[in-house]
């Protein structure tokens, strides 16, 4: 694994309005790495199409019948870390671990999401979009995509953003870069861990997160969550 120490720390204005060389960023992007926070991603906790269900990935609670269809799942060949549960989703082509103690619920235009029983704003979603990328390091270098990413996508206007820690991994010959990041407005501070990666012709972004007043509280256990975050070949 190689990692970076770097901290950056600005106001999103700041940052020039150039174009975005790694991304190409359309529409479709700008909705898909969205974080919660912001006004265009709605969720709720009730499911609004049946079919939704049908395409829910195994998760390993499921118990024999789980190993049995997925015995090659790199995921499920881990022991799961206590306190969590693995959610594999062999059709689209990911897998992480969540807290236990989290359930689903729906996020629109996410392909899965969980949140805390009690507290919203601790959830982590995922989704996709295609790309023609067949790897992240087709995106660029990894301080210049998180950077941008991050200032030009995930922070909405007049807010700041502070990103204090980027990692790279390779697993089973697919890489990814996992950040940490905060974004602070006047009146509101939420810190997240995102680890995005391509595979399948498609671009996943994982995005979990919590209030910043609870971030310190929480942070190495969502932390896991981003860690875990592996794409399968479909």
């Amino acid at each position: 694994m190689a990692a970076s120490s770097l901290s950056l720390t600005w106001a999103s204005t700041t940052i020039p309005n150039k174009q975005l060389n790694v991304h190409q960023l359309n529409e479709s992007l700008q909705q898909a790495a969205l974080p919660a926070s912001s006004n265009n991603i709605k969720c709720s906790s009730t499911y609004a199409e049946s079919h939704h269900h049908k395409r829910r990935a195994v998760l390993l609670g499921a118990g024999a019948l789980t190993a049995t269809l997925f015995p090659s799942t790199p995921l499920l060949a881990q022991e799961k870390p206590m306190n969590y549960e693995a959610f594999v989703d062999p059709i689209d082509g990911y897998s992480y671990y969540y807290p236990s103690d989290w359930r689903e619920f729906d996020c629109l235009g996410h392909d899965s999401a969980f949140k805390d029983r009690y507290l919203q704003l601790q959830n982590l979603r995922v989704r996709f979009i295609p790309t023609q990328k067949k790897d992240i390091h087709d995106l660029g270098p990894m301080d210049e995509v998180i950077t941008d990413l991050v200032t030009k996508i995930y922070a909405a206007p007049n807010q700041f953003v502070n990103i204090p820690n980027m990692e790279e991994r390779s697993e089973d010959g697919k890489n990814y870069y996992t950040f940490e990041f905060t974004l602070t407005s006047r009146n509101f501070a939420a810190s997240h861990f995102a680890t995005i990666a391509i595979a399948n012709g498609r671009y996943y972004t994982l995005i979990v997160g919590a209030n910043d007043r609870r971030w310190r509280k929480v942070r190495n256990k969502l932390k896991v969550v981003a860690d875990s975050f592996k794409v399968l070949d479909i």
